[in-house]
């Protein structure tokens, strides 16, 4: 089946990438999974004859009669779900967060869909993703460095993060033009500071969308110069170098 460019396709075919990511979920007889993105179907596959219950929500119509084919070779362990991953009914789905989530992602939506997931009131038990290995390096980033940023804020605060392995474009049919990672990504009970996360979403769209400048001037109207030096933050500063506890503190001013 040709991939469709729009939706970021790229189909798995390596045979041991798909068993490790499938490993990598961890023992899951008679568990539950919900994937997103199987496509045509190649971790699904792997999931199910580890003897997982798979729930796999596919947007692209093209790849429902292939589901369904595996479906009813692997009676009553996958159901297919009809529909777009940032749509979903993750709480219906995630029964108050007890069910892992696993996928090679979209290249266009995989970032979008990693926020969505680890900022749920009940988040998945644990995610494991493939994605371009440049989000993934996002996802791990620290402080003060080319890669930290708003996503990677997001899953220090409310995750343990693990980049797991790389994958090679070769991997892929039709083979990518970047490099691409596994990660895993397992939620903390609690957040790791206390903040308001909508204030907090603000702040990081702010200082990260303006990285270059000084706090001074991203922040101005909205924290003031003394508020930040009684938090000990310079506001010559750029906000990258902000560690996620600084900036949780800092949201707390707006």
């Amino acid at each position: 089946m040709k991939t469709d460019k729009r939706l970021g396709q790229h189909w798995l075919r390596d045979g041991r990438v798909i068993e490790r990511i499938a490993e990598a979920i961890g023992p899951h007889k008679d568990g539950r999974v919900v994937e997103i993105g199987p496509g045509t179907g190649a971790l699904t596959r792997a999931l199910l004859e580890q003897g997982a219950i798979v729930y796999a929500l596919e947007l692209d119509s093209r790849c429902w009669p292939v589901l369904d084919e595996l479906a009813e070779e692997f009676k009553g362990q996958l159901e297919v779900l009809r529909g777009d991953a940032l749509e979903a009914d993750w709480d219906g789905l995630l029964c108050g967060g007890q069910v892992p989530v696993a996928g090679n992602l979209p290249y266009n939506v995989g970032t979008e869909i990693v926020a969505r997931l680890v900022t749920l009131p009940k988040p998945p038990r644990e995610m494991v993703f493939m994605l371009q290995k440049e989000v993934v390096l996002r996802i791990c980033a620290r402080p003060d460095t080319r890669d930290w940023g708003r996503l990677g804020v997001l899953c220090d605060l409310l995750c343990e993060r693990k980049k797991l392995f790389d994958v090679a474009p070769g991997a892929f049919a039709p083979p990518p033009k970047v490099m691409s990672a596994v990660v895993r990504l397992t939620p903390l009970p609690a957040p790791r500071y206390k903040v308001d996360m909508g204030k907090l979403d603000r702040l990081l769209r702010l200082v990260f969308g303006q990285r270059r400048k000084m706090l001074r001037g991203v922040l101005k109207g909205l924290v003031s110069e003394e508020q930040m030096q009684g938090l000990g933050i310079d506001p010559a500063w750029r906000g990258e170098v902000l560690d996620t506890q600084k900036l949780c503190a800092l949201a707390g001013l707006i």
